[in-house]
């Protein structure tokens, strides 16, 4: 402001310097001395993360005229299309206030440009026409109709199930990696969280029980006669049309921890699908062969090893590559060491568990953030799907072992030092706050990422917060009503909530992932009835398996 205001001296000492020595009368120029946006000015022309009612303030060195105001004042949007607006003149007509005549757009860009055109009442010039670049933020009015909480839960699972059952593979019936990419690319871990998803919807009425077990029936089958196993476990990924093994990075074989996703859902279906009838016989013996010819034990280099291996590589001519990524924890594989330590006919030690899943107690953790005690696992918990994938089938409630006195406080200090960080928000991401939380892995503006507050992108996954509903109710339900009535008209689609968003690039996915999705519709459920937690855990090896390795828990009487 001062080198505007200096530069008017300047000029105007010229101009009474000339005007003494030349009789004709020219009329001093107009100067902008000052623009705020919203009551700021940062020092440049753009200004972000604005309400969608902005209020742009100019300030003159002359009085304007007001009849080439709007003549002289444009106010487009990204597609150059005119944006009407109200104005106010103040001072003595040297402030102009434009204000947009309804709300604009959220996470939309404007321009606001004011014309050399524009005129002093003397009839000066304005010598510094400018354009103020505006890109508005969160638009906080509702996208669409409050309905009861309860409903609102019922609608995010029923949309969310469409991922699973609109879209599963035409083939093979199991879950497709995700809705932006190769669509014969099915997946083994997301297709046990889409199980478990269709024993909800049976639950709930979204579909008929009889479909759900004919199109089980389908999955199991491919997975018994088309799906290359070795030594019983699947693979990562998988062709949806064939069978054949697609490689997941350099995994080009078997995936201990993501058959162990699909196991959950298998062995969950098997007790819900209970009925003595033809298919559902059927279903279940399925069921059990795939399971039984897991060879868990194999998992630990054919027992040369502590612990479980995650991949198992046979085309790779290095011994020290064909086994890769030892399974270890705090993560998201406790459902590998307990479905390993299960099995009837290749199960695990409890050594195993102790040495290579717990570390003989390295897994402890023990601080506190934000004054919430975490008991196990990486510095702030790590991205949320930690809490979420093993804990769709095993109930954390009143669940203790040797490492953690009850799995449940694990889950809720995760899931409530994720929300505290994102209201503390120290790296300032625009939009975070007590209604707009959670950090897990999910797709980002330019790939995908293991979001947590040590790894913080900016970008928020609804699965975050929607799965830790049952950890921390009062703050993942605010969050979800953020997410639909608030976002709503940029985040909610066919398959629900989109799998991520950044307000402050704005960027919004268009993708939708398997392994995000199904976690929503599984842990609202839980969080509703229990009922994935106890159709698992009522398992007869589930319950010898966690008493072997230590376990104690009412639900494994």
């Amino acid at each position: 402001m001062k080198k505007h205001y200096l530069l008017w001296l300047i000029f105007a000492t010229a101009f009474l310097s000339c005007k003494k020595n030349n009789s004709t009368n020219i009329a001093p120029p107009s100067f902008l001395l000052s623009f705020t946006v919203n009551g700021n000015n940062n020092g440049t022309n753009v200004y972000t993360h604005l309400t969608v009612n902005p209020v742009i303030r100019f300030s003159f060195t002359a009085p304007v005229q007001q009849s080439g105001i709007s003549a002289n004042f444009s106010l487009l949007d990204n597609s150059n299309a005119a944006v009407a607006f109200a104005i106010t003149v103040q001072n003595n007509d040297s402030v102009v206030i434009i204000t947009p005549s309804n709300p604009l757009k959220g996470f939309s860009k404007y321009s606001l440009s004011v014309s050399s055109s524009l005129l002093s009442t003397a009839k000066g010039s304005l010598i510094n026409p400018v354009t103020v670049n505006l890109a508005t933020g969160i638009d906080s009015t509702d996208k669409f109709l409050q309905m009861a909480d309860t409903a609102l839960l019922t609608l995010v699972q029923q949309q969310t199930f469409k991922y699973f059952w609109d879209f599963g593979h035409p083939v093979c019936g199991l879950a497709r990696e995700r809705d932006n990419g190769d669509n014969e690319v099915v997946t083994t871990g997301g297709s046990g969280f889409g199980i478990m998803a269709m024993i909800v919807a049976v639950s709930r009425g979204f579909i008929a029980r009889a479909d759900a077990v004919a199109r089980l029936n389908t999955m199991v089958n491919f997975l018994a006669t088309k799906c290359e196993r070795w030594h019983g476990a699947f693979s990562h990924w998988l062709n949806g049309s064939t069978g054949a093994t697609v490689p997941f990075g350099n995994n080009n074989g078997a995936d201990i921890v993501e058959t162990s996703y699909l196991m959950e859902g298998l062995l969950t279906a098997r007790q819900y699908f209970n009925a003595a009838g033809a298919d559902e016989t059927a279903l279940r013996d399925s069921i059990n062969s795939i399971w039984n010819n897991v060879e868990w034990s194999w998992f630990t280099q054919n027992g040369t090893t502590s612990n479980l291996y995650w991949q198992y590589n046979p085309s790779y001519s290095a011994a020290t590559d064909i086994w890769s990524i030892p399974v270890t924890g705090w993560n998201e594989a406790l459902i590998t060491y307990v479905l390993s330590a299960s099995s009837t006919t290749h199960p695990i030690t409890k050594s195993i568990y102790d040495s290579g899943w717990a570390r003989n107690g390295a897994i402890k953790n023990g601080n506190a953030y934000y004054n919430i005690v975490l008991p196990l696992g990486e510095p702030y918990g790590g991205p949320l799907f930690f809490a979420h994938y093993s804990f769709l089938g095993i109930n954390p409630n009143n669940l203790s072992d040797d490492y953690c006195s009850n799995y449940f406080t694990q889950n809720v200090a995760h899931a409530k030092i994720n929300y505290s960080y994102c209201v503390a928000n120290p790296l300032k991401n625009y939009g975070y706050s007590n209604l707009c939380w959670g950090l897990t892995a999910s797709d980002v503006f330019n790939g995908y990422n293991a979001s947590s507050p040590t790894n913080d992108l900016g970008t928020i996954a609804p699965t975050a917060a929607v799965s830790s509903l049952p950890y921390a109710p009062v703050e993942s339900m605010s969050a979800i009503k953020f997410f639909y009535y608030k976002l709503g008209d940029k985040i909610w689609g066919n398959y629900g909530f989109a799998d991520a968003f950044s307000l402050g690039i704005p960027w919004f996915a268009s993708s939708h992932l398997a392994i995000d999705e199904g976690p929503m519709i599984c842990m609202i459920e839980n969080y509703r009835t229990g009922l994935l937690w106890n159709l698992f855990m009522s398992c007869s090896e589930i319950k010898n398996g966690m008493k072997k390795l230590g376990f104690s828990s009412p639900n494994l009487n």
